[in-house]
């Protein structure tokens, strides 16, 4: 298991038609040897695992990957729900540059991201 920084841009889509690299996450995550999330890593690395939101004229956010249930979030404020954004099921997804991840976001709506760089987290 080793940790990655991966950063993830909103996909082409009826409101970014050509994408964007203005809008998107970066965040660091345990991956197998097959690149997908390895959930007996989070446990050791929980604090570990940030995100960093941005989005084009909005100000940043930065929170957790936190294990939910039987699925994955981003959370920015642990004593308020309302901020989380959920991961669609992020513990089947291969994250490897080229690869897509969908994410709802706090106001109900779905994009879907295109992964851009996968890198070792030091």
């Amino acid at each position: 298991m080793s940790l990655y920084r991966v950063h993830l841009n909103v996909a082409r889509s009826e409101e970014y038609p050509s994408g964007s690299s203005e809008c998107g996450y970066e965040f660091i995550v345990p991956l197998d040897g097959q690149m997908q999330l390895d959930p007996e890593a989070w446990k050791n690395h929980k604090d570990d695992c940030t995100v960093h939101r941005f989005w084009e004229d909005e100000a940043d956010l930065r929170g957790h990957l936190r294990h939910v249930g039987k699925g994955w979030k981003f959370d920015y404020d642990k004593s308020d729900d309302e901020d989380d954004e959920l991961l669609f099921k992020l513990d089947r997804h291969k994250l490897a540059e080229g690869e897509y991840v969908s994410i709802t976001e706090s106001d109900g709506e779905m994009h879907t991201f295109k992964v851009m760089a996968v890198r070792p987290y030091p």
